[in-house]
């Protein structure tokens, strides 16, 4: 795939603005923080907020031709006109983060001509990089032990890994793990978009979410966890988008080691 822009080095500034913003967010996590809700009840913390800031005006200053769909931020609709687009989480998981449990990440993607070709989630408390760019393959850094290496998914179609949202689990995600438990050794419930990576990682091995989500939850994941050689569909079976007037995942979607385990 061929593209008009130069990914390694977007891919570079990229993951150094999603450090720093995990810096931002871990002296937050660390201090005593206020929760609000945001109008859908939600919660809406500091870091949030900060984290949001220091992200949007990174990404405006070195890429000043770019749109950015941003969750803590006000829509800009001129952004479907623009080939080129980031697509923010400034803290995907913010109820992990409240709970203090470590699962929540930062997510930036840029999605050209609606798909999302370059993926950067940091996971702060546990320092765990996941990135890719279409082309390029996944890796995963850890910061504790400064170690690198590529990402593949695992090939199992048996005794399989199922991962489920442990904030948003959904009635059909259960009836589909119990059509399916011959396969499956266990169920493990995470919080945000670690789930996706950990597939990507060859750690896990499938994911099914039925619930609403947006453009910003699922875009950085998916483009790692395909250069990693999985497969992320919405549940029937169709491509995701990204850069839509309507920013909300309605079909849902899942994310898989390979074809064999599509039950959908």
């Amino acid at each position: 795939m061929t593209l008009p822009i130069d990914l390694p080095k977007i891919l570079a500034i990229v993951r150094r603005i999603a450090m720093e913003a995990g810096k931002v967010i871990m002296d937050i996590y660390e201090s005593d923080f206020s929760v609000e809700l945001k109008n859908d009840k939600s919660p809406l913390t500091p870091a949030d907020i900060a984290a949001n800031q220091m992200i949007v005006e990174a990404l405006r200053t070195n890429f000043p031709y770019y749109a950015i769909l941003s969750e803590e931020s006000k829509d800009d609709i001129n952004r479907l006109d623009n080939d080129h687009c980031f697509i923010v989480d400034p803290l995907d998981g913010t109820k992990e983060f409240i709970h203090r449990n470590g699962e929540f990440t930062i997510n930036i993607a840029l999605a050209h001509q609606n798909k999302a070709v370059l993926g950067v989630v940091y996971a702060p408390v546990l320092q765990h990089l996941y990135y890719a760019y279409k082309g390029g393959s996944a890796f995963f850094e850890d910061g504790k032990v400064h170690s690198k290496r590529p990402l593949h998914v695992s090939d199992r179609t048996d005794h399989l890994i199922a991962l489920r949202s442990r904030s948003h689990s959904q009635p059909n995600e259960v009836y589909l793990f119990e059509k399916h438990k011959h396969q499956i050794d266990c169920v493990i419930s995470m919080g945000s978009s670690l789930k996706g990576c950990l597939i990507a990682a060859g750690e896990a091995d499938i994911y099914y979410r039925f619930g609403l989500t947006s453009e910003w939850d699922t875009a950085a994941m998916q483009c790692v966890v395909e250069e990693a050689g999985g497969i992320f569909l919405q549940t029937d079976g169709t491509p995701m988008r990204y850069n839509r007037k309507d920013i909300l995942n309605r079909l849902g979607f899942c994310v898989l080691n390979r074809a064999d385990n599509i039950w959908i």
